[in-house]
């Protein structure tokens, strides 16, 4: 009797142990292949758009307002989209902030452009931002111009609640006066959701989108 109860929850066990290594693949490789794919799928369209109309528009759309380049953290760009809820964030992008501390745009000639995306699973478009540093080039790519900032202050780690980091003028950062800057953020530590990772970024110059796109300097 003993020997079967304790087979049986053997068996059990070993269920368990299978269930939670399935989920771990999911969660960690699975998601990550279907919102890459997903974001290639919008990217490639927004892309496309900007191909068949090169005339000024408006740069808030729902497809995507442009393109994240950060060499230091990634060799791929990441589709940027308006919201930083999972629904959107799962798709694989990097979204810029509606609340709690709405998000400054490029072109607006003073506040805070910041960012958030998933640091694992669902694509973990920020999941190497630790291996951003000062002086690094951040570019923002949209139909029309290139936003070169230069990355002057991180923060590898705050309570996910420290909604300051988001401010027009980034305080924590060092700043006191009105800019144009960019804040990326993410969970730490790696795997967890505990705590928010930062890096800050300041507008250096811009660079008008040619007939080829020729990406800056920073990107070649």
């Amino acid at each position: 009797m003993i020997a079967t109860v304790v087979g049986v929850f053997g068996e059990l066990l070993i269920t368990a142990g299978l269930v939670l290594a399935l989920f771990v693949v999911y969660s960690l490789w699975w998601t990550n292949v279907l919102a890459d794919r997903d974001s290639k799928r919008e990217g490639d369209r927004v892309r496309d758009n900007w191909a068949a109309d090169r005339t000024p528009g408006s740069l808030d759309t729902k497809d995507g307002i442009g393109f994240l380049h950060v060499p230091s953290m990634s060799e791929k760009d990441i589709l940027v989209k308006k919201g930083t809820n999972p629904k959107e964030l799962n798709q694989g992008i990097a979204g810029y902030y509606d609340k709690p501390v709405k998000s400054a745009l490029p072109q607006d000639q003073s506040g805070n452009f910041s960012l958030a995306a998933h640091r694992d699973g669902h694509g973990a478009k920020f999941h190497d931002i630790d291996k951003i540093g000062k002086g690094d080039a951040v570019v923002f790519e949209t139909k029309n111009t290139w936003f070169v900032y230069k990355v002057y202050a991180t923060l590898p780690q705050t309570s996910k609640y420290n909604v300051d980091v988001l401010s027009p003028v980034p305080k924590e950062s060092g700043k006191k006066k009105a800019g144009r800057y960019i804040t990326l953020t993410t969970c730490t530590p790696v795997y967890t959701s505990r705590y928010r990772y930062v890096v800050w970024g300041e507008l250096v110059r811009t660079q008008d989108v040619d007939d080829k796109r020729t990406p800056p300097k920073e990107l070649r």
